[in-house]
């Protein structure tokens, strides 16, 4: 049976009473009389339903989604009785589906319901054009709905053709560097040193202000210098990930500058030397080395060149020379050229005596009491043959004579082992005494 107005029910209802009253009456037999009270229940259970309206459970709630992803939303409706479920697009006013059947020509659209009180509608892969309002609406008089939005969120993609890409500038000049990205919502830019160092504002002649991180799609760079040389990021983000990021070169172009650590460098011969100098340069320079008449230096067994890169624009020249000789002494000339101009530093390279060292003196020393044993063993063989003539010392003079010029000796040869220049002083003073006691 379907259901019926109250006011037909309680028409039906009263005239059924009055009937079977009438009939009570009449004698009217019992049967007939259990008939007309059937009626009037069932008629009552009906009006008693019609009484409870559909009513929604729980509010539609906003759903948000990433575009390619499904959405989904969930109606709650009880008592819902013999009325039906709708869903619209309020914002179109179309209608998508009424109960279970898909009414839009859509086939991402698809409606369920669980044979209770829910319904639900899912859009799959979802798309910029299916956001809006929508409507889950119960055909009661008045109708019954609820509203939720769907948002369709999409993650920054920055805009290749209207983005700057690497840029090139005079140090002194100024440089724009743009960057535009896509998104929903639409995405916030910001700005970073690759390197992580600040970037620098400048306001007017002297007023400059650094910060590590700069907003907006548009970054400006006055009177740069060459430190501001590097890469520069731009990041775009909305707060739907990922966040995505385009890496720019910004080069500063400028005249080679030489700087000479040390212009003054002495070594021995036969030892090792190294000459350095320091190059700013950019474009990236040509350097080389020269002598001082102009020879330039090849490297090669006896010459080493190497070139160690401490940044973008700066780098170290190293001039390694080994087992220096005497022709190696004078000027030499690191030069840097590039497209822009040239320079040059100038070291000056001399000679330094060879510093005596404890096993050299102790060599002097030692050559200088070979002399003296020499010396003294010349003298024995002179004694010698005037020992083999008869003429010996102890038969000429006093013993203690004898006994005192060995003495002088013995001392004299002490003396020249300690100290090389003592042994010089005591030479002269030993032969004396040796010569004297010869002719005692």
């Amino acid at each position: 049976m379907t259901n019926l107005p109250f006011s037909c029910c309680y028409r039906t209802r009263t005239s059924l009473v009055r009937g079977l009253t009438w009939y009570s009456l009449s004698d009217i037999s019992i049967g007939w009389r259990l008939l007309m009270g059937l009626l009037i229940f069932n008629c009552v259970g009906e009006c008693d339903v019609a009484a409870f309206e559909p009513d929604f459970v729980f509010p539609l709630e906003n759903v948000t989604v990433a575009q390619g992803r499904d959405a989904t939303f969930t109606c709650v409706v009880n008592n819902l009785g013999g009325y039906r479920v709708a869903w619209i697009k309020a914002d179109a006013k179309a209608i998508l589906a009424i109960h279970e059947h898909v009414i839009t020509n859509n086939d991402r659209l698809t409606v369920t319901h669980n044979d209770f009180n829910t319904w639900t509608l899912v859009i799959r892969n979802v798309k910029m054009e299916d956001s809006g309002q929508y409507m889950c609406q119960v055909n009661t008089d008045p109708m019954k709905m609820q509203t939720a939005r769907l948002e369709v969120v999409i993650p920054p993609d920055i805009v290749n053709e209207e983005t700057s890409g690497d840029m090139m500038v005079p140090e002194g000049g100024s440089a724009k560097l743009v960057c535009r990205a896509r998104g929903h919502p639409k995405p916030k830019i910001t700005w970073r040193r690759e390197d992580g160092r600040d970037i620098i504002a400048r306001n007017g002649a002297h007023q400059k202000t650094k910060a590590l991180a700069v907003e907006g799609e548009m970054l400006t760079l006055s009177k740069v210098t060459r430190s501001e040389m590097g890469a520069y990021m731009c990041i775009a983000s909305n707060g739907v990930p990922p966040s995505v990021s385009k890496r720019m070169k910004l080069q500063v172009h400028f005249h080679p500058l030489v700087q000479v650590p040390n212009q003054l460098v002495g070594a021995p011969v036969l030892t090792d030397v190294t000459l350095i100098c320091n190059v700013e340069a950019s474009p990236k320079a040509i350097n080389y080395w020269q002598r001082e008449n102009g020879e330039m230096i090849i490297a090669g067994e006896r010459y080493h060149l190497t070139e160690k890169e401490n940044s973008m624009y700066a780098m170290e020249m190293v001039l390694h020379i080994r087992r220096l000789q005497t022709s190696d002494f004078g000027g030499y000339k690191c030069i840097s050229k590039n497209s822009i101009g040239d320079t040059e530093g100038t070291i000056r390279l001399y000679e330094m005596e060879r510093p005596k060292g404890k096993s050299q003196r102790d060599d002097e020393a030692n050559e200088v009491a070979k002399k003296n044993d020499a010396i003294l063993n010349e003298n024995r063989r002179e004694d010698g043959s005037r020992n083999q003539n008869g003429r010996l010392y102890k038969e000429r003079g006093d013993p203690g004579l004898y006994n005192s010029c060995t003495k002088t000796k013995q001392f004299s040869l002490k003396t020249i082992i300690t100290s090389s220049l003592a042994v010089l002083l005591l030479q002269s003073s030993s032969w004396l005494s040796i010569k004297q006691c010869r002719y005692l």
